[in-house]
């Protein structure tokens, strides 16, 4: 039976055909399934073919970060002569499902993973091979950012409303490392678009896409990329940073609900009851407002990787055979790694902001 390891699958030993076959059929299913979700970012219509073109940039970006990121991977892991799979990628067609087009990639590696060192190597190739990637697609967006005009093509109604952006829908959140590159390569004088447009631009969604995807990828869980890396470098100690994490992404998450449930308590009411618990928890809130305003405007989606992480993937790591230290150049690497976590993590993720409910909403 597999074992799933970040997105890397733990087989046991066995011969069997390489499924060239089911990965490029996937992988163009992918491609076709990203150009789809392109499309509709740039604002025409996916169900006609004749439209398609709009969505070729998105989809090429995307899919040479994904790519990227898995034969990173896969390269470590054939370094090591360790048997594995070409990248399966997951089409995800449907936009309810996930508007970006896909649900990522895999691959397998087909014999048991022989030390720390080996599954050091192949944990931590993919995050930096996908970050440089997503790294350079964002200065080449920075630097040829078109103008304020491009905007007004997709949306219309703005220029007609005297150029007022409706500050409403999907936001992307914030990262360290996008605002960083965002201040150096663009001008502070020319037209930026809000974070609730850049979906509209490809090179600046997947760039951000990119970091949020690394991000996660880096959590050190159990069998996540992070968690091979953090096993990896610290060993027994794994399981204690990966529950203090946890408790960390539970206590954001139930940030983020918090946040949408002051929006529905906003409004007054005759019962008593209700009034004094309102009262109580709009005082609650105003202190958090006070001291860790950030903390209500995470992204509750965090709930479900704490529920993944909990009950699906794990928080301990399972051990390896050779628990031999991996040595000062390679925990070097390490934390080169987790500067990039800190660097690419986004603490409210993709959310909502509508007239209706003035508040975030997670994604």
């Amino acid at each position: 039976m597999d074992t799933i390891i970040g997105d890397e699958i733990i087989a046991a030993p066995r011969k069997k055909e390489p499924r060239y076959i089911l990965a490029l059929t996937l992988f163009i299913l992918n491609i076709l399934a990203t150009i789809f979700a392109g499309t509709l970012w740039a604002g025409h219509n996916p169900l006609e073919m004749t439209e398609w073109q709009y969505g070729v940039t998105y989809s090429v970006l995307l899919m040479l970060f994904l790519t990227t990121h898995e034969f990173g991977h896969y390269f470590a892991a054939r370094y090591h002569k360790i048997e594995a799979s070409l990248p399966y990628f997951l089409p995800a067609p449907i936009p309810l499902l996930s508007p970006f087009g896909t649900f990522g990639a895999f691959i397998k590696v087909k014999q048991i993973i022989p030390s720390r060192k080996v599954l050091f190597d192949i944990g931590v190739a993919g995050p930096i091979a996908g970050f440089i990637v997503s790294v350079a697609i964002l200065i080449v967006g920075f630097i040829t950012l078109p103008t304020q005009e491009y905007l007004y093509s997709i949306h219309p109604d703005y220029a007609l409303n005297g150029g007022h952006i409706i500050s409403e829908g999907m936001f992307f959140g914030d990262t360290i490392l996008f605002s960083l590159l965002k201040a150096i390569f663009t001008d502070p004088n020319a037209f930026f678009p809000p974070m609730s447009e850049i979906y509209h631009y490809p090179f600046l969604c997947v760039g951000w896409f990119g970091l949020f995807v690394t991000a996660l990828n880096m959590l050190p869980i159990g069998q996540l990329d992070g968690g091979h890396i953090i096993y990896a470098m610290f060993n027994k100690h794994q399981k204690r940073i990966g529950t203090f994490l946890w408790w960390i992404l539970l206590i954001m998450g139930i940030g983020g609900i918090s946040h949408v449930l002051r929006m529905y308590i906003s409004q007054p009411s005759t019962d008593a009851l209700y009034t004094f618990f309102r009262e109580k928890l709009l005082f609650l809130f105003g202190i958090i407002d006070t001291y860790i305003p950030w903390l209500l405007q995470c992204w509750n989606g965090w709930l479900l990787w704490v529920f993944i992480a909990r009950f699906i993937m794990k928080i301990k790591h399972p051990p390896v055979p050779d628990t031999s230290p991996i040595g000062w150049k390679r925990m070097v690497v390490g934390y080169f790694a987790l500067a990039i976590f800190i660097l690419s993590f986004s603490y409210n993720g993709i959310y909502f902001v509508s007239n209706e409910l003035a508040g975030v909403l997670g994604f």
